[in-house]
């Protein structure tokens, strides 16, 4: 296997034996050239090259296999056919309890752990207060682990994958059981683990693959539906649900068709305000009819478009009041359209969005076949970090729960957004006034800066 990997498969599969009565293992034992057991395949024809350095997504249902390649990756289980080979140390997060003794206190599991995924006890030893510290479970460090609830059993396992120095970190859906502050503890590790080592996630959220990783692989019973760049595999797998939702033949996913220029729609004067100081404006690409898209096509989103309130003439800032266009046309009749929109980062993290359901949900408008008519969404402009974003808008007829997906058109506009005060969190807020105050003796003195809404 070339030094460039850390994992290979080749024909990888896993079956289970299912026996329909207890007497079956017996006679299978004394019978072995007959069979007395149905076959389950977990996973079948699985072909997968893993890079160093790679953030890979693992994305399906329940029962596509992704719980049992990771364990196959990691050595948990052996293949029923096929090759798997691995380089370097994996450290694995995978269900609840896996690799614990419940038996065991959580420092004698502490041990047991570092040890089967490689540190000597010398190691082990000089790390474990950082463990400890990391897991946060105080006095139940010294208690069996059967006493632990789920989410001290995700801090302990995780804490012990931290300080393993591992190339391989391979994450399941492990994650959704602790609180959210450790949570988040986690994933600022593993964004920060991500830029020295090499990453398997499995999720069923899109949005988190996106978040965390560069390629993705799509699993649907048991075998490899589709694998590729993140963004393509997310957009074809959240299609894919929404078309078996809609059960209609006439569901469509389409792609990005070729047309690389894209028409920038900003005033003309955005040069001569840059030069001013002023190119934290957003520059506001124009409507892409081309872009992906999937749904029934009962109707479709036929322009987009952000406009500056106060000034129509000029750039959108962090504070100025908007007013998201999105113009549609039916083909059918539509008893209960609803539009919405969200606005993704780079990372395809959603920032925030909305649709008109709720609001139109005691009267919803009834549009005919070849009818147009128009959804606008009036706020003020949050203060976003410099860099590209992009706005999916949405069509669809019925409720909220249940409806059928017309157009949904993914990166519909881009926008993207110049050097900005706003360096840590996904968004800045207006900020109205700030104020440091200092005080001597009863008296204050007072400096105030304040910022306009």
């Amino acid at each position: 296997m070339s030094p460039d990997l850390v994992l290979r498969t080749q024909d990888l599969g896993k079956a289970y034996r299912i026996w329909r009565r207890p007497e079956d293992r017996l006679k299978q034992m004394l019978f072995p050239r007959r069979r007395f057991y149905d076959e389950f395949w977990a996973l079948r024809h699985v072909n997968l090259e893993v890079g160093r350095g790679e953030a890979v997504g693992l994305i399906g249902r329940n029962g596509a296999g992704k719980s049992t390649l990771l364990q196959l990756a990691c050595g948990t289980l052996e293949p029923s056919t096929g090759t798997i080979e691995r380089q370097g140390r994996f450290a694995a997060l995978l269900e609840l309890g896996a690799g614990f003794n419940p038996e065991f206190t959580g420092r004698e599991n502490v041990v047991l752990s570092a040890m089967v995924m490689g540190l000597s006890r010398d190691q082990i030893a000089e790390r474990f207060d950082a463990i400890a510290d990391f897991a946060a479970i105080g006095d139940f460090m010294d208690f069996p682990v059967k006493t632990y609830s789920s989410g001290m059993y995700a801090r302990l396992a995780f804490a012990v994958a931290a300080h393993v120095d591992a190339d391989v970190l391979i994450v399941d859906e492990i994650l959704s059981v602790g609180d959210i502050s450790f949570s988040q503890k986690c994933m600022r590790f593993i964004r920060s683990f991500c830029e020295r080592g090499t990453l398997l996630f499995v999720s069923h959220s899109p949005d988190a693959v996106l978040s965390l990783c560069n390629r993705a692989v799509w699993l649907e019973k048991g075998e490899v539906r589709e694998m590729g760049p993140a963004k393509d595999v997310c957009r074809a797998y959240v299609a894919a649900a929404e078309r078996e939702k809609d059960n209609a033949s006439a569901f469509q996913v389409i792609g990005r068709q070729e047309d690389p220029d894209r028409d920038d729609v900003s005033d003309h004067r955005a040069v001569s305000l840059a030069s001013e100081g002023l190119s934290s404006q957003t520059r506001v690409f124009a409507f892409d009819p081309n872009s992906p898209w999937f749904g029934r096509r009962g109707a479709s989103i036929v322009d987009a478009r952000i406009i500056n309130v106060s000034d129509p003439a000029s750039l959108p800032s962090g504070g100025d009041e908007v007013m998201l266009q999105i113009e549609c046309e039916a083909h059918t009749a539509l008893y209960r359209p609803i539009v919405g929109f969200y606005v993704r980062d780079r990372l395809g993290q959603a920032l925030f969005g909305d649709n008109t359901y709720w609001t139109f949900r005691g009267t919803p408008l009834d549009v005919a076949a070849g009818e147009r008519f128009t959804a606008q969404f009036r706020f003020r402009l949050p203060y976003l970090p410099q860099g590209e974003y992009v706005v999916n808008a949405a069509l669809a007829d019925g409720t909220q729960e249940e409806h059928v997906q017309h157009h949904w058109a993914d990166e519909a506009m881009i926008l993207t957004v110049g050097p900005s005060h706003v360096q840590h969190g996904l968004v800045g807020i207006p900020m109205l006034d700030i104020q440091l105050e200092k005080s001597r003796h009863g008296a204050s003195a007072t400096g105030s800066v304040e910022s306009p809404a």
